[in-house]
C-alpha cells in the first residue's frame, strides 16, 4: 500500500488566479527554481534553509517568505528534518490587473510580522476550505478574499508598486534578453542555446557564462524550469498529460513525468487532482 503524500493542491472555480500548496511534514528538498506566480508561503512547523540572490536565510515556524515572479530561490529542510508550510501562488498579470501596477516588488524577503502573518494565513485557511468566512452572510468568497489580498498586498511595508516595467529588474546583456524573449514566446520550439550563441556571435561557452552572470542559472536550467511552469498551468487548467507534455515540448510524458517530480515532489498526475493522494 502506498503512503499519503505530503503534498496538497487546492484550488477553487470562485478564484482561478490563485492556488495553494499545503506541504505537512516533508522532507523533501528542492533544487533552485522559480515560478510565474508571486509566491507567499508560511512555515508551519520545523525549519528550512531559504536560498535566494541575497543570500541564504534560517527560516521557523512563522516565517513568512515573499518572492516575485522569476526570482530564482529554494527552500530545504535543515538538517535533514521534515518541516510543513504553505505556499500560495497568484497570477502576476491578475495581481497587476487589480492593483493598476506594472508589477510588485516585495520590500522584503522574510518577515516575522504577526499581522502579516495572521492575513496570509486567513487567505490561505479560506482557501483550503473553500469558504470566505466562518461568519453568516459574508460577500461571495471571491469578492471577499480577493478583498482581503489586495489589503495584505497594497501595505507599503509589504509591497511597492513599480509602475513601469522598466522599474523591473532586467538581465543587462542583449544576447541574454534575446534568449529570454524567444524562450518565454515559444517554450515548446524555442532554439537551442547553440543557436543562441550563434545568432549572437558567441560561442556556446561564453554564451553561457553571459546567462548565469545575468540569470544565476544555466541556460537549461532557465528553460527547464519555464516549460515545467508552463505544464504546471495547462495541467491545473484541465489538459491531459500527455497534451501538456507535447505543448511545452518534452520529449513525451515519461519526460515530462519525471521532471515534474524532481522539481515539485510529486508527479504531474497527483498535482491535477489537486487533491490529497497517495505518492
Amino acid at each position: 500500500m502506498r503512503s499519503p503524500s505530503p503534498h496538497q493542491f487546492h484550488r477553487l472555480a470562485a478564484l482561478p488566479w490563485a492556488e495553494l500548496r499545503v506541504s505537512q511534514q516533508s522532507p523533501h528538498c528542492y533544487r533552485l527554481h522559480m515560478h510565474a506566480e508571486y509566491s507567499l508561503g508560511i512555515v508551519d512547523q520545523g525549519q528550512t534553509l531559504f536560498q535566494h540572490a541575497d543570500g541564504c536565510e534560517l527560516l521557523t515556524a512563522g516565517s513568512v517568505v515573499l518572492i516575485e515572479p522569476g526570482v530564482w530561490h529554494a527552500c530545504n529542510p535543515a538538517q535533514a528534518t521534515r518541516w510543513s508550510y504553505r505556499m500560495l501562488y497568484i497570477q502576476a498579470d491578475w495581481l497587476h490587473a487589480q492593483l493598476g501596477v506594472a508589477g510588485l516588488r516585495f520590500t522584503r524577503r522574510t518577515t516575522h510580522a504577526t499581522d502579516t502573518r495572521q492575513l496570509l494565513h486567513a487567505l490561505c485557511q479560506q482557501l483550503e476550505t473553500g469558504h470566505a468566512s466562518t461568519s453568516p452572510g459574508t460577500a461571495p468568497i471571491g469578492r471577499e478574499w480577493t478583498a482581503q489580498l489586495l489589503l495584505l498586498l497594497s501595505q507599503p511595508a509589504i509591497a511597492e508598486p513599480l509602475l513601469t516595467a522598466s522599474q523591473a529588474p532586467q538581465p543587462e546583456t542583449a544576447a541574454v534578453l534575446h534568449a529570454l524573449e524567444q524562450w518565454h514566446q515559444h517554450p515548446d520550439t524555442a532554439p537551442s542555446v547553440q543557436t543562441l550563441a550563434q545568432a549572437q556571435g558567441m560561442s556556446a561557452s561564453r554564451f553561457i557564462r553571459h546567462f548565469k552572470n545575468a540569470t544565476g542559472v544555466t541556460p537549461g536550467a532557465y528553460r527547464l524550469n519555464l516549460r515545467l511552469n508552463g505544464a504546471r498551468r495547462l495541467l491545473a487548467q484541465g489538459m491531459p498529460l500527455a497534451e501538456a507534455a507535447h505543448a511545452m515540448g518534452f520529449a513525451d510524458q515519461s519526460h515530462l513525468q519525471r521532471a515534474f517530480k524532481s522539481h515539485h515532489a510529486l508527479t504531474p498526475g497527483r498535482y491535477a487532482q489537486g487533491l490529497p493522494a497517495s505518492m
